[in-house]
């Protein structure tokens, strides 16, 4: 997932997913044949058509529980507990989804109302004997005053025109019995459609029916429901189904599948020919202003991904939807076919982290930026410049070993998540080097990769502790040193020595000129979305033609608000030697009344210090040309 959040002077990225789960790795087994339907313990009913307030009446049907076999730890004292996830797979953050559920009751047969205790907010008690249904209400978290909030992608939305079902917001499990399968009937308003990576086991105007077979695959699979715009095609074997929505209906799905289904080309060339799915599914949700966790971006699912993303006009949307697909699709080769038990069985309560997100998120992000190169998109230069930024990036973080990093990233190391998709991809750039150096440009990561899926797969986790040791044994020695070094270790990547071996030095001296909209400080209105000048400090020539108050209007002549501002500068930026012509509302007077200014100036590029980065070498020998092009467009084939 993307996050993209506005700050003072400057935006920032941070991508997370969602971890795949258990019995979900296997799509083709992801519904309930309906001859087992008598099997089914938990029958809900989400009923979108009474929505009121933000909020939707849920019904849970539950047949006798004495006839399913729970685990011994899970009647205590004949009571059994009803949970809500507390934190979503993926996201590192705890949000206690149980919160959002109000009016809870537990009845049996004849509508009588059992007791039940409420632990924490996330998990309700009572008494296992009789209890046939249990009913409540979801408030959305979309519209949440609640301090912690919830990040969109992997949150809730109930509106009249929208619904946006993060499954794991709406319906819960009962305790020791998360592996039961689930009957999902949604009944929705006239002409809806959910878009969804399930397949209904029953449609019809009225209701969906969906059989999964846990909670884990209910947990992964999000819905949207909506006066559909979709659009599905075929690429490598795979339907695809990609479903926009977007209130003021000036987005339409064409626009943006037609960039989506290049990129997926690009990757299915680059994964060999085929994809190993049969259907992925593509939400986006477009907003216009901002939202209310101040973020936008997309929650990564086993055969889907959630986008929640802003207006920000038709092509930079589409190129923002493939940029961030590109990361979010390749996590079908990690951790769907490739993962650890820590994974494999996921505790939404309380959740145990892997220590090799350098694997799931790194090497992931690494494919995301090389499939471009090895299908031509962009030059090695601009691949090179990726990863400068990436080093440069990657050094706003300590050196703190990533194994270690990642085992505490809930808590300890929180702070330090984002440079899974800094470092971590250039942990997996330098290894795929290292193995094409080993091999004699006959072996990279992409075929590490394909071995590890081979040994594993869908429904085989490994162990954490014995995967770099497996990965040695399929291997090279060397790269069990390598492990140590820079994985388990803090030592500086060795770009110097691996980069030499492919034919590319480093640099880092000398400046650079960038123009930074006269360093002055910005802010938004959430109700207006205007964008206005809030603090002059440090402001540059440029910057000195605006005053602190001013309500940016126009830029060269067009319109200028939240939706488009970071467009408009950017392409003024490309024009250094025309004049730039800014239309501001300004305070005058006494009274301080608004009146339209009219500011002039020509963009002015200041001088900063040129980061670390990398070059390709022009008298290269010949065993660089081979490990260069083995590396730079090997074929999977």
């Amino acid at each position: 997932m993307k996050i993209l959040s506005f700050s003072s002077k400057f935006v920032f990225f941070l991508f997370v997913f969602s971890f795949s789960l258990n019995s979900i790795f296997a799509q083709q087994n992801n519904e309930i044949e309906k001859s087992d339907k008598t099997a089914i313990l938990y029958s809900y009913q989400l009923d979108l058509t009474k929505s009121k307030d933000d909020k939707v009446p849920v019904e849970l049907l539950l047949k006798d529980l004495a006839t399913f076999k729970a685990s011994s730890e899970t009647l205590k004292g004949d009571s059994i507990s009803f949970f809500m996830p507390k934190i979503v797979p993926g996201t590192y953050h705890i949000y206690d989804f149980g919160r959002f559920l109000s009016d809870f009751k537990v009845l049996d047969k004849e509508g009588n109302e059992i007791g039940f205790t409420h632990p924490n907010e996330n998990e309700w008690r009572f008494p296992a004997k009789n209890v046939y249904k249990i009913t409540y209400l979801v408030d959305d978290t979309f519209d949440s005053k609640e301090e912690n909030k919830v990040f969109e992608p992997g949150g809730t939305d109930i509106e009249d025109e929208v619904f946006v079902i993060n499954t794991h917001g709406f319906f819960g499990y009962l305790e020791g019995l998360k592996r039961q399968p689930f009957e999902i009937n949604v009944l929705k308003p006239s002409k809806f459609y959910g878009s969804t990576p399930l397949v209904a086991a029953k449609s019809d105007e009225e209701k969906d029916t969906y059989l999964v077979s846990d909670y884990h695959l209910l947990a992964d699979s999000p819905m949207l429901y909506c006066i559909p715009d979709t659009v599905t095609f075929e690429v490598g074997g795979a339907e695809i189904l990609v479903s926009v929505f977007h209130e003021k209906g000036t987005v339409k799905v064409n626009e943006v599948a037609k960039e989506v289904q290049k990129s997926l080309e690009a990757q299915k060339n680059y994964l060999g020919g085929t994809l190993p799915i049969k259907k992925y599914a593509f939400l986006i949700y477009i907003f216009d202003g901002f939202s209310n966790s101040g973020s936008y971006g997309a929650l990564e699912h086993s055969y889907s991904s959630l986008y929640f993303l802003p207006n920000i006009g038709a092509s930079r949307l589409a190129n923002t939807v493939v940029e961030i697909a590109a990361h979010e699709f390749f996590h079908i080769l990690t951790p769907l076919s490739i993962h650890s038990e820590q994974i494999h069985y996921f505790d939404f309560i309380n959740p145990k982290m892997s220590k090799h997100l350098w694997l799931y998120e790194g090497v992931t992000e690494y494919f995301a930026n090389h499939v471009l190169l090895q299908q031509g998109l962009i030059s090695l230069d601009e691949f090179l410049d990726a990863m400068r930024g990436k080093v440069s990036e990657a050094n706003n973080y300590s050196d703190v070993p990533f194994t270690e990093m990642s085992l505490g990233c809930l808590d300890e190391y929180a702070d330090e998540y984002g440079n899974v998709y800094e470092k971590g991809a250039l942990i997996g750039w330098m290894l795929d080097i290292r193995l094409r150096e080993l091999s004699e440009g006959k072996y990279g990561l992409m075929n590490l990769m394909q071995d590890l899926s081979k040994k594993y797969g869908t429904e085989q986790p490994f162990e954490d502790d014995k995967l770099f040791d497996v990965i040695t044994e399929m291997t090279y020695p060397e790269i069990r040193t390598f492990f140590v070094d820079y994985v388990e270790g803090s030592k500086e990547l060795p770009y110097i020595n691996y980069l030499k071996t492919i034919g590319i030095n480093t640099t880092g001296e000398g400046t650079e000129e960038v123009f930074n909209f006269g360093n002055i400080g910005l802010a938004v209105d959430p109700e207006t979305k205007e964008v206005s000048v809030f603090s002059m400090e440090g402001a540059n020539e440029f910057g000195k033609i605006f005053k602190e108050g001013d309500i940016l209007l126009e830029i060269n002549g067009k319109k200028t608000d939240a939706a488009n501002f970071l467009d408009l500068i950017s392409e003024a930026s490309y024009n250094e030697n025309d004049e730039m012509k800014i239309l501001v509302n300004r305070k005058k007077g006494k009274k301080n009344k608004l009146k339209k200014t009219l500011l002039k100036s020509k963009p002015v590029f200041v001088e900063q210090e040129q980061d670390f980065g990398f070059e390709e070498i022009q008298d290269k020998n010949k065993k660089q040309i081979k490990l260069l092009k083995a590396w730079e467009k090997w074929d999977i084939k």
